[in-house]
């Protein structure tokens, strides 16, 4: 792995690194809006970065096909000239269901990411005539949490259920609050003994995708969109995946941190430096929300 530097600068903008990088993979959720309300001045920043001739992708474990987030970026006012293309985890859950047509789904979360199986091959069940459980989330992310699920989790593993995991996050923003996701679900069952697959951040697989995307977009554009910068504001997903595919990665401390990270102008570096120590990553900077 390449070694980066051991202390993490804090910046001001984007703009302090954007010409040291020919492309960005940028986390949706936590960066660009926090499930009520886009975050403006991060939406800009993407768009002054794309002015200057570079691409955008945005790379999210969001359980859900990317068009379907595209439509949420769209209700939550996130200009689509913010970014060039989007790839999400539920699409390559999709991708993967593919390869097992006929398959009897048991769907483990709530109703808004059943598009996750629009046009697919497969048999949405009950989880006692299920070959696989497709967790995408609590059934109701509003009042339950992942140890709610950890007796029907010893029952599921004992019959060797194998669980697709679309959503390795383990939280989220929600406006003020940290909303449950599949991983946190995924990691008690896995814990039991359940056999878990995993699709999206920080998985390599995902990162091979992103970045075989951006060089069509390159392609597109007679341009070559390397070296890679990668934004996010989860530790364990973002800035973990970016180590572990040598990409060099912009930490947006405001997001599920921000209880860790102090508040803007002030943040807390020394704490931020053991997270980062812990987690085994060294971002190349950190900022409080993403902006030009």
């Amino acid at each position: 792995m390449r070694l980066q530097a051991p202390m993490t600068a804090s910046i001001s903008g984007l703009s302090e690194l954007a010409d040291g990088y020919g492309a960005i993979i940028c986390d949706i959720w936590g960066v660009l809006h926090d499930g009520h309300q886009a975050f403006a001045p991060a939406c800009e920043a993407l768009i002054r970065y794309r002015e200057c001739g570079h691409p955008v992708l945005l790379l999210s474990n969001a359980p859900r096909p990317h068009s379907s987030v595209r439509a949420m970026l769209e209700r939550l006012s996130v200009p689509q000239t913010a970014y060039d293309a989007i790839l999400t985890s539920g699409d390559m859950t999709r991708s993967y269901l593919e390869s097992q047509p006929g398959a009897r789904v048991f769907h483990l979360g709530p109703d808004r990411d059943l598009p996750l199986y629009d046009a697919l091959d497969v048999v949405l069940v009950p989880v006692e005539q299920a070959d696989l459980i497709v967790c995408t989330g609590p059934f109701n992310d509003e009042t339950e949490v992942a140890e709610d699920y950890r007796e029907r989790c010893h029952e599921w593993s004992a019959r060797r259920l194998p669980m697709l995991c679309a959503n390795p996050d383990i939280v989220v923003e929600r406006g003020p609050r940290l909303i449950p996701c599949a991983g946190a679900i995924a990691a008690v069952y896995s814990a039991l003994g359940g056999k878990v697959r995993y699709f999206g951040k920080p998985h390599s697989e995902a990162y091979r995708q992103a970045v075989s995307l951006l060089g069509m977009i390159g392609a597109d554009r007679r341009c070559k969109p390397a070296p890679i910068l990668a934004i996010g504001d989860a530790i364990a997903t973002d800035l973990k995946g970016a180590a572990l595919n040598q990409i060099d990665a912009l930490f947006i401390a405001g997001g599920i941190h921000a209880a860790l990270a102090g508040k803007p102008g002030k943040l807390e570096m020394t704490a931020l430096e053991a997270a980062f120590a812990a987690a085994d990553v060294a971002p190349r900077a950190v900022m409080w929300r993403l902006s030009w």
